[in-house]
């Protein structure tokens, strides 16, 4: 390389580190384990064991979940980006000025289509990804940098819950904040009220949420995309275990549990689980808990709601989030809902 180049590099790097802030809200271990260590003993204390999903998004978490969307079997990112696709310039046009905070942005590519569309109106483009995976954070956020030279990042590394609590100051004249990829679904009708409490009281009047949720439709669709042929989607259920194991000094054997997913008619949610293969005794020395699983008994890791058009905006509306548009795919498979607070 010459001098040239050299500095050329150089310059760009500076440049980049110009646009880029990353704030750790407390280092993602510390947050874990303070926050969802006791949930760990409760889950796995109780009659029907559960663990939290949080714990499938260390790197590795995060790189198999980027798998699963590439999944031939898991419509939902393809889907979802086919719609936003054909309607991120009407979003861009309704919102206008403002940034974009994500929720569980991981490697942000749908990301882009947004950030195209506005940028497409000469829109200034100011963006704020939120994910616990601290290394995929910082690598997508450098990408984008290099791809967009006139954005800004502040990026947050932690739970939704801490940084919507600890969004710095807008920058821009709005906010919309997008919650995309069904991920709403993991989270039970109680949480969920807690949620939209919480996007509520981290927007102003005026303000934006942008909802991306999965649709009900033919069970065998549904279980197809969480037992993909590739088993990616098993290997993702199992590293939550190896997670665990290294933030609490454990003894999982992943390879005396299975994968084990289903759909539940009468909650209408996909339901993932590691079921055990034989009556074992496992150890969580950091949270000072020994726990005996018997032969077949199951650990639920994850549910995945899926949703009714109607029923969710009323519900939306009860938090003065009023649906402004709806678009969908031509199977009526995924909804994507563009809500203002009042």
């Amino acid at each position: 390389m010459t001098i040239s180049n050299t500095n050329s590099s150089q310059a760009m790097q500076q440049q980049i580190e110009k646009r880029l802030k990353i704030q750790h809200l407390r280092s993602v271990t510390a947050s874990l384990t303070t926050t969802a260590g006791s949930d760990v003993v409760k889950g796995l204390t109780q009659t029907a064991k559960t663990l939290p999903p949080r714990y499938f998004y260390d790197d590795r978490g995060s790189d198999l979940f980027e798998q699963i969307c590439e999944l031939p079997e898991y419509y939902v990112t393809r889907t979802e980006t086919a719609i936003l696709q054909a309607c991120a310039s009407d979003i861009a046009e309704i919102t206008k000025e403002c940034e974009l905070v994500e929720l569980g942005s991981g490697s942000s590519t749908k990301t882009r289509i947004l950030l195209d569309a506005y940028q497409n109106l000469g829109l200034p483009l100011r963006y704020l990804p939120i994910d616990v995976s601290a290394g995929m954070l910082e690598n997508s956020a450098k990408q984008l940098l290099l791809d967009y030279p006139t954005l800004e990042i502040n990026a947050l590394a932690g739970t939704y819950e801490l940084a919507l609590h600890e969004l710095p100051a807008k920058q821009l004249p709005s906010r919309i904040i997008a919650f995309i990829g069904s991920t709403l679904g993991n989270l039970n009708p109680q949480e969920s009220e807690v949620f939209f409490s919480q996007i509520t009281q981290a927007l102003h009047s005026g303000e934006y949420f942008l909802l991306g949720i999965d649709l009900q439709k033919p069970k065998h669709i549904l279980e197809a995309a969480y037992n993909d042929s590739q088993g990616v989607t098993a290997a993702f259920n199992l590293n939550m275990l190896e997670h665990i194991n290294w933030l609490y000094n454990g003894n999982f054997d992943t390879t005396q549990f299975e994968h084990f997913a289903f759909y539940n008619d009468t909650e209408n949610q996909i339901e993932m689980h590691l079921r055990s293969l034989k009556s074992q005794n496992v150890k969580l020395e950091a949270l000072n808990i020994s726990v005996d699983i018997k032969a077949s008994e199951t650990i639920m890791t994850e549910i995945s709601r899926k949703f009714d058009i109607a029923t969710i905006k009323q519900q939306l509306s009860t938090h003065g989030l009023i649906t402004q548009k709806v678009w969908t795919d031509t199977n009526n498979w995924f909804g994507l809902l563009l809500c203002q607070l009042q």
